[in-house]
């Protein structure tokens, strides 16, 4: 049965013979090992392109940033995977990965769409603050969140936003993003009626998207940078095991509130 017009599986991004591997057009072993780090070899294979030193600086800051915040939903779920299945540590990076959701590490996309369509409206009428404005407030309006904006811990500003806009900045990356994320800033108490600042996950399409990362893929990359903080809480996790602590705490603060059956945690005589 033939589902979408393409018959014939087509890729651009790496082929191999015998004795050569190449990807996107480069040889893999005489160009590429050993002479690009981690960070550039996945702007190459995402955009097809070599990264220009603002694109290298930005890209592995960022990967950097997200990389590790403590014990948080998806590191929980991680570790406790691994405690009931040892032997599965791929199963476990998949449970952490899974959790990756629009609320924690996907925003960095929504947050990207958002700039989109500000950049966009500013595109039309030329006046970017007010652009901002009118999209926050279609937001507001359809009951939308305001994507990367807000942190439960990080009050003022998410600390790691001033960095990664000072690393944009000293490499000569594109800024116009960065301005439309703090015209957003700038609105929200106005519109919404709360001081939200902004944090990493606006940050990440704020830096991104100004070095010619495609919008398509940035939930791509608080997923990568994460894999790698779980694969370390991991490698913790079976030295010095919390999994089942987790749970144990878990239980712990849970409050049933449903019905019982008659005698339920009485004494039995």
């Amino acid at each position: 049965m033939k589902i979408g017009k393409e018959t014939v599986p087509r890729t651009a991004i790496c082929t191999s013979d015998e004795h050569t591997i190449v990807v996107r057009g480069a040889d893999l072993c005489q160009d590429l090992i050993g002479k690009m780090d981690f960070g550039d070899y996945f702007y190459l294979l995402v955009t097809g392109r070599r990264p220009d030193s603002a694109a290298s600086a930005v890209l592995n800051a960022t990967l950097v940033a997200i990389a590790e915040h403590g014990l948080v939903p998806s590191v929980q779920a991680s570790r406790m995977t691994l405690a009931a299945a040892p032997d599965a540590l791929q199963g476990a990076v998949a449970a952490g990965i899974l959790g990756c959701g629009s609320v924690i590490l996907g925003a960095s996309e929504t947050a990207g769409r958002l700039f989109h369509e500000i950049e966009s409206r500013a595109g039309r009428d030329g006046d970017l603050l007010e652009a901002a404005r009118v999209v926050v407030q279609e937001y507001r309006a359809a009951r939308r969140a305001i994507p990367g904006y807000g942190h439960p811990l990080h009050k003022e500003r998410d600390p790691r936003v001033a960095r990664l806009f000072e690393v944009a900045r000293d490499s000569a990356a594109g800024l116009q993003y960065i301005a439309i994320a703090e015209a957003v800033e700038k609105v929200i108490p106005e519109v919404v009626g709360k001081d939200l600042r902004l944090n990493v996950s606006a940050a990440i399409p704020a830096v991104l998207l100004g070095i010619g990362f495609p919008l398509s893929a940035l939930k791509g990359v608080p997923i990568l940078a994460r894999a790698a903080g779980l694969i370390a809480h991991l490698t913790e996790e079976q030295e010095a095991p919390i999994g089942f602590a987790l749970s144990y705490q878990a239980t712990r603060e849970l409050q049933y509130h449903g019905e019982v059956p008659p005698g339920f945690g009485k004494a039995q005589s």
